[in-house]
């Protein structure tokens, strides 16, 4: 496993709200389906959504196997603490505290460090992948490994490998504004194009509506979840204005609310709105 940081270093380090998973003896796989069809306005890929969807609580159950622990309430029939989340009709967002994304990522990581066949390392940037095209040889063109750059030693190496998996998380750092960390860079977007591999559905870009705003500080993500419990999105006049936009409120899908917030920012010249959680 090459990174360009340090191996927690990700946007999942980052994820606060949960993953969204039927648990509930009151929800159902259709529910959670019909759910993500409407979010998508009708661009997914129905047996995609449904294969993940149904997947999804063995998925949590491999997770939990892993050392992953999520917080437990028996108010909701699960066994855990259910929230609720923009587009969904049912509590069914399995948390850890407020830190999800961290607490998966340290279990898995500890899975991995304690697995002798996989090796880490840290301050790698992949410079581009190595395939036989790039080689110079005749057979179809595939992948056979890359190379990288040690930002600690300034070395440059080579892996060999027979299958190479880019993981490389999104692009959100050539947005000005974005909740991102540095590394979101878009180098796995780069990689793939270089080697030739197909790019699609770049237009999708997700926004997450709400983030701490401070004209001199670095912004931070305000989870979800803070609107799932409750709070409602306001303008300056602390009116409440997303009935306006859609009929779900404060917890319509991320790119209504998005579209909204910045709809009611431009139109009032507002450098922000705000989340009223009394």
């Amino acid at each position: 496993i090459v990174t360009k940081k340090d191996s927690a270093e990700s946007n999942t380090n980052y994820a606060q709200g949960g993953i969204a998973c039927v648990m509930a003896s009151d929800d159902s796989f259709e529910a959670h389906v019909k759910d993500t069809l409407i979010a998508g306005d009708g661009l997914c890929n129905e047996s995609v959504v449904r294969t993940i969807i149904s997947a999804g609580p063995d998925e949590i159950s491999e997770l939990e196997r892993t050392g992953v622990k999520f917080t437990e309430q028996d108010a909701y029939g699960a066994g855990y603490d259910l929230g609720k989340e923009g587009g969904h009709s049912h509590r069914r967002v399995l948390h850890a505290g407020d830190i999800t994304g961290r607490e998966i990522e340290r279990a898995l990581l500890n899975r991995v460090r304690a697995s002798s066949n996989i090796t880490i390392l840290e301050h790698c940037i992949v410079i581009d992948l190595v395939t036989t095209g790039w080689l110079g040889l005749s057979e179809p063109n595939q992948c056979v490994g890359g190379y990288f750059l040690n930002q600690t030693t300034g070395g440059i190496s080579a892996v060999r490998a027979p299958y190479t998996i880019l993981a490389a998380g999104g692009g959100g750092k050539v947005y000005l504004y974005t909740s991102n960390p540095d590394i979101a860079t878009g180098d796995g977007f780069s990689l793939a194009w270089r080697a030739g591999v197909p790019i699609k559905n770049m237009e999708f870009i997700q926004f997450h509506p709400t983030c701490l705003y401070h004209p001199d500080a670095k912004s931070f993500l305000i989870s979800e979840a803070v609107r799932g419990e409750g709070a409602e999105l306001v303008n300056a006049k602390g009116e409440r204005f997303m009935k306006q936009y859609d009929s779900r409120g404060s917890l319509a899908p991320r790119d209504v609310v998005a579209r909204a917030i910045d709809r009611e920012m431009k139109v009032a010249g507002s450098p922000c709105v705000y989340l009223d959680i009394r």
